[in-house]
């Protein structure tokens, strides 16, 4: 399938994937236990994750993107669920994530580390701004087997390859090369599942 423009990905984001992230919200709330202070989602494209997890929450949310335009559109989400005092867009780049040392009680992100250039470095970077006590929860997947399902089969009708790419994505190859790298980003805590809700990395602090 060919790169998607900012308006084609927010797209698919909003009428493909929506179902997702209310879901993905809940379990990151529910496995992080973690429901105040600061969060910071990265690569967080139209903010939908964010939104949803805002909605059962009292977190602060930092919206991290290096795409501005991506980040207007964000913008304007978070502003029509009227959530502009708790959710805020921040322009900058998982590689040097523009906040301080400890600065996040919770750290999230779907679908964006496979697009890192250097795994090893970001993962050290998200290491360094979870204050003591805090959460990564990191990773990709559709929440439940039956959402993976659906999801799938509307995909399947736009690229015909979609579910063998995603299925070299989550695979037990990506579970082994995010072991090394956060071995060798000497990460301390950690643990890496891979099950119906996708392929997710946690990290403890």
């Amino acid at each position: 399938m060919r790169m998607l423009n900012v308006t084609e990905f927010d797209k698919f984001a909003r009428e493909v994937f929506a179902p997702t992230y209310p879901v993905i919200a809940a379990q990151i709330k529910e496995k992080s236990g973690i429901t105040g202070g600061s969060c910071l989602d990265i690569g967080c494209g139209g903010g939908y994750l964010s939104i949803a997890l805002a909605e059962i929450t009292d977190l602060d949310i930092y919206l991290l993107d290096k795409n501005a335009e991506m980040l207007k559109i964000a913008q304007k989400n978070v502003d029509a669920h009227g959530l502009g005092k708790r959710v805020r867009t921040l322009l900058g780049d998982v590689h040097e994530i523009p906040l301080a040392n400890q600065a996040l009680n919770l750290v999230v992100s779907r679908g964006s580390m496979f697009l890192w250039e250097n795994r090893q470095g970001a993962f050290q970077e998200i290491y360094r701004v979870l204050s003591p006590g805090g959460v990564a929860y990191i990773g990709t997947g559709f929440g439940t087997a039956e959402l993976q399902k659906q999801i799938t089969a509307k995909m399947i009708e736009i690229d015909k390859d979609w579910a063998e790419k995603v299925k070299d994505v989550t695979g037990e190859k990506s579970v082994q090369i995010f072991q090394k790298v956060l071995e060798d980003a000497k990460i301390p805590e950690f643990k890496i599942t891979q099950d119906h809700t996708g392929l997710w990395i946690s990290i403890w602090k």
